[in-house]
């Protein structure tokens, strides 16, 4: 079978995923959700998760201006050093959700 795009995989996959993650280490969904919020301008109760996750970052109703503060690592990766807009837009969620995860307050994750 082959590998499927994380571009096309839909949000109704990814999301309980994140949130997994987050709830695992004692966060909130509402916490999660607040940190899609700041980067997307989504409100998660009201995105439809069939969307694809490229869709989702390529239509996001307001993508936070400071998102490119956003800085470190992910799988070993810089988020700053992504070329490829669309991945570097999915890197940085990720990356805000690793420091929700590793119980770094909202006010400091939220720059």
């Amino acid at each position: 079978m082959p590998k499927q795009s994380v571009f096309d995989m839909p949000v109704s996959r990814l999301y309980p995923l994140l949130l997994q993650k987050v709830e695992r280490k004692g966060r909130t969904k509402e916490e999660l959700d607040t940190v899609i919020k700041w980067l997307t301008g989504y409100e998660m109760d009201k995105v439809d998760q069939s969307m694809s996750y490229g869709a989702f970052f390529e239509n996001a109703p307001a993508m936070n201006p400071n998102a490119c503060m956003i800085k470190g690592k992910v799988c070993g990766v810089a988020v700053e050093s992504i070329e490829d807009p669309l991945m570097q837009k999915v890197r940085w969620l990720d990356k805000l959700v690793d420091e929700l995860a590793k119980g770094r307050p909202l006010e400091k994750i939220l720059r």
